[in-house]
């Protein structure tokens, strides 16, 4: 921090009581959802502040803290930037430091709702089946002990507490990129709380509520130099400010708990949050129009030197194959939402791809592949093949993946790859000595991919993982395009 230069604070000396907590308050929370909440409780009121949790750093509570856990969001435009500050956060608690703290916090009765984001590796399931993952380490502890670890061990546990006093269940309301995410969280809670306690898994499943939800906006890392650059700009210190693009998107299944009536959630739909009874059809349109896109331009960008999506992008060669995957293999695989023109949408992707003032990584894109891949791609995969679709492009990009994942790119340079499979994927591509040895070895990782969609794929990712090695991206693509 600059010496002299003031630190940001709240502009406003009034705080609202708080009616959420949110685990892993992170960027894009802080970017989308925080902002839509505040902009419901200035225009409707209600007791919606947000008691942010940490499930293990402390670095967001030290930043935001000295700031009255206020920050800055900036939006970036083509043609500027725009500076909001945000003060709906009132307070945030870093779990591994204070568990009993996050546990009396989410069974205040003031709490209604309970909201994450923890992306998809937080809820310590499979990825391939969906079941809760008792095998892992965090979910071990969490059986054991009555002070948890693990997100879903947080959420049972104050659960549990809530029946104890005779006070409802909050609502569950998760803000992660899982296809039916209210009903995965559903059945990962209840699963544990089955493991503990079959009655509170009945109270939990009767009164309870878990919403399915879609969240939309690209928000980049913030770097170092961002907050120089806003401390330069504005003469005020930000640690922790956010960038996001303009457009946002959320949509919400209606259903929260209902013992709380009125006061159950606030007026989101007020500030443009589209309030249905099924979100399904907008989680497939964004989870495989855009997340599998970034996913397919993340491996396959970084591969062929890009650090960004927008430079991905403006390569002509990857903007074909991009609008060819959306028009040949994704969009043909589900069932628009109501009043939705796919090709609208593919062309508003597009342009938000190119932006070039949002600089999102595709570095950071590719982490947690293992985890992202069954949502994002191998779905799409999977209902191609039930009609007799081929997916060469996205077998391109799942063998563009497991280059990735075997640590060297295609020039042989060394790839940090951060994944919570890294050693054990990088383990099996080394043991092969043949592309199709390596494919054969990763296609066999259970908590990825079903393996009877593995055995349908292997030629076919097989073919594609050769032909990268041999031609490199640009003509591979070209053929695709």
């Amino acid at each position: 921090m600059p010496a002299n230069m003031p630190r940001l604070g709240r502009k406003n000396s009034k705080t609202t009581k708080s009616g959420i907590v949110h685990l892993g308050l992170g960027a894009f929370f802080r970017a989308h959802g925080a902002v839509y909440i505040e902009e419901a409780t200035n225009a409707s009121g209600g007791d919606w502040g947000i008691i942010g949790v940490s499930l293990q750093s402390p670095r967001m509570r030290d930043q935001l803290a000295p700031q009255d856990f206020s920050y800055t969001a900036q939006e970036l435009g083509p043609n500027g930037v725009t500076l909001r500050q945000i003060e709906i956060v009132q307070d945030m608690l870093v779990a591994r430091e204070d568990p009993e703290a996050v546990l009396t916090a989410m069974a205040d009765p003031d709490i209604r709702i309970v909201s994450l984001t923890i992306t998809e590796k937080g809820y310590c399931h499979d990825p391939a089946t969906g079941a809760l993952n008792v095998s892992h380490p965090d979910i071990k502890n969490d059986l054991e002990s009555e002070l948890p670890v693990s997100a879903p061990g947080f959420l049972v546990r104050a659960l549990q507490r809530r029946k104890a006093a005779g006070l409802p269940p909050f609502t569950v309301l998760t803000c992660d990129n899982l296809p039916e995410n209210g009903k995965l969280v559903s059945r990962i809670v209840l699963d544990f709380a089955q493991q503990i306690d079959p009655g509170l898994a009945r109270w939990i499943e009767e009164e309870g509520r878990f919403p399915s939800t879609m969240v939309d906006r690209i928000v980049p890392a913030t770097r170092q130099e961002d907050i120089d650059a806003l401390a330069e700009k504005t003469g005020v210190y930000d640690a922790a400010p956010v960038q996001h693009e303009p457009f946002r998107q959320w949509v919400v299944e209606d259903d929260f708990v209902p013992a709380y009536g009125a006061g159950a959630r606030p007026d989101l739909g007020a500030v443009g949050v589209e309030l249905v009874k099924d979100v399904t059809p907008y989680e497939h349109m964004k989870l495989r129009m855009l997340n599998g896109t970034h996913s397919s331009l993340a491996y396959l960008g970084y591969l062929a030197g890009y650090e960004t999506i927008a430079d991905t992008v403006s390569d002509s060669m990857f903007g074909a194959f991009v609008k060819a995957l959306w028009r040949r293999e994704i969009m043909p695989s589900f069932e628009a939402p109501p009043g939705i023109d796919l090709n609208a949408y593919a062309d508003a992707l597009f342009a938000r791809y190119s932006n070039p003032a949002i600089r999102h990584r595709t570095w950071q894109i590719a982490m947690d592949g293992s985890q992202k891949l069954p949502q994002r791609i191998l779905g799409t995969v999977r209902d191609n093949l039930a009609v007799g679709r081929h997916c060469q492009g996205l077998g391109t990009a799942i063998a563009a993946w497991m280059i990735y994942v075997g640590g060297t790119d295609l020039t042989g340079a060394p790839i940090d790859v951060r994944d919570p499979l890294a050693d054990q994927l990088k383990a099996l591509s080394d043991a092969g000595e043949t592309p199709g040895e390596k494919v054969a070895a990763l296609l066999s990782v259970k908590q990825v991919f079903d393996q009877d969609l593995a055995a349908e794929i292997r030629l076919e990712v097989e073919a594609a993982y050769m032909l990268l090695v041999a031609d490199g991206v640009g003509l591979v693509l070209e053929d695709l395009s």
